[in-house]
């Protein structure tokens, strides 16, 4: 599918990979790199740049560290949510605590994400 690319935002979206936090390392260098489905980093679909977004599954993963679960952020987070389900696509929500503390659980959330996206 076609997003509106907003191109003003694009190198702020390549700063963003060259800068991720350790979290959206240890995720991309540790599983999604490598994953069967191609996942891309810091992808800009329309005003926003999603962590990662996978076109074939039609999936997008926003970690998300302690200020998303601030009021403000939520609602920013929601809007965001919103935006992008105008798409078609899913956004799945994974805390930093999780990337930290169970990191294997949260793979095996992710491929199944995706493939049951895949057999949408």
């Amino acid at each position: 599918m076609d997003y509106k690319h907003n191109k003003e935002i694009v190198p702020l979206a390549k700063a963003l990979r060259k800068n991720m936090t350790k979290e959206e390392k240890h995720l991309w260098y540790d599983f999604l790199k490598e994953y069967p489905i191609r996942f891309i980093r810091q992808k800009v679909i329309g005003k926003y740049i999603v962590d990662f977004y996978c076109a074939k599954a039609k999936l997008v993963i926003e970690l998300d560290g302690s200020q998303h679960y601030e009021n403000k952020e939520m609602v920013k987070d929601s809007a965001r949510t919103e935006f992008l389900k105008q798409y078609g696509l899913k956004v799945i929500r994974i805390s930093n605590l999780d990337i930290n503390k169970n990191f294997e659980g949260a793979c095996v959330f992710i491929d199944n994400e995706v493939k049951q996206s895949l057999h949408r």
